[in-house]
């Protein structure tokens, strides 16, 4: 039987997190169960396109951070009072692996009294409502499997920043599937969610041995940091190509801005509508082409707006866009 090691630690930036998810997939041999928890974040699919996904003004306005990783599914919110554990095991193409690994979990949940169960594809449920999302990928013949354990998160914080904008959005990303969630805290009202991982983590450690994290995994770690998992480029722009369309009356007239998205640039800019104006409006779209879809960077290249449309305000129009 292979042997596990159990590690936790402190460490609660998302960037950290995810890219150590990838540092002990790819650049160890070892099998691993662990657990962690991230400041407030979105976790983004492997697959999504962050742009429909989540809502990237409220994510900007709230210190959020938009991650993607390395797994396939649906986007899901994190914050310190939600648990996320991880397992790197050999794969076993012929077992169901949701239920393996979920498995531990629910006997853990069970041993406190709370019926939790598995459902679906790769879900836990506790009363139907959902409290944990999973997801996998394999690489070089061994499975990482990682899960969220919704304890006591922040649900209105979930709700608005996994809320998309106004935009209509075609795209051949991976859309999310919302269920209905609950905290696990309902059915432990005496329990925080450092007991929580306190007792999981006594629960792993009993068939585990226990590792702490080097001087060299966290340099490593670090190194993912800075290379991919703190860019742009690689969180939002790697989002697959969409085409968006924003349209509103406003009191210089109806105005309506189409445009494409790849690697999380505008591109393929056309405004039109029934407004007056002052210059040709295709020459103003053409400078849009190119910015990155984030509002601050959005508002800077519609700053010149009036000086083509007639009445047009350019805050009013880039807060419509990431309304």
């Amino acid at each position: 039987m292979e042997k596990f090691l159990f590690l936790t630690h402190d460490y609660i930036d998302p960037y950290f997190n995810l890219a150590s998810e990838e540092y002990f997939l790819r650049h160890r041999d070892e099998y691993f169960i662990y657990l962690w928890r991230n400041a407030p974040a979105v976790i983004v699919g492997v697959n999504q396109n962050a742009l429909q996904e989540v809502n990237l003004d409220y994510t900007a306005s709230h210190d959020i951070k938009v991650v993607r990783r390395q797994t396939g599914g649906g986007a899901v919110y994190h914050d310190l009072n939600n648990l996320c554990y991880t397992v790197i095991a050999p794969y076993n193409e012929n077992e169901d692996n949701y239920r393996r690994f979920t498995a531990p979990v629910i006997e853990y949940l069970n041993s406190l009294g709370v019926k939790a169960k598995f459902s679906g594809r790769n879900d836990i449920v506790i009363d139907g409502k959902k409290i944990s999302g999973n997801a996998q990928t394999v690489f070089g013949g061994r499975i990482m499997h990682h899960g969220t354990l919704l304890f006591d998160t922040d649900m209105t914080a979930l709700e608005k920043a996994l809320k998309p904008n106004k935009l209509k959005i075609e795209s051949k990303g991976i859309k999310s599937v919302r269920a209905r969630v609950t905290n696990i805290k309902q059915y432990l009202p005496n329990t925080t969610v450092s007991d929580f991982k306190n007792g999981l983590s006594r629960y792993f450690k009993k068939s585990c041995e226990e590792y702490l994290l080097t001087a060299e995994d966290i340099a490593e770690i670090n190194k993912l940091v800075k290379e991919k998992y703190s860019l742009y480029e690689w969180n939002v722009g790697r989002s697959p190509k969409g085409r968006n369309k924003f349209e509103r009356k406003f009191p210089f007239g109806i105005f309506t801005f189409n445009f494409d998205t790849a690697d999380g640039n505008i591109v393929n800019a056309e405004i039109t509508g029934d407004f007056f104006s002052f210059r040709d409006i295709k020459e103003f779209a053409a400078t849009l082409n190119g910015v990155r879809f984030i509002k601050s960077e959005v508002y800077a290249a519609f700053n010149k707006i009036g000086e083509y449309i007639k009445g047009a305000n350019a805050q009013e129009i880039v807060d419509g866009i990431f309304s």
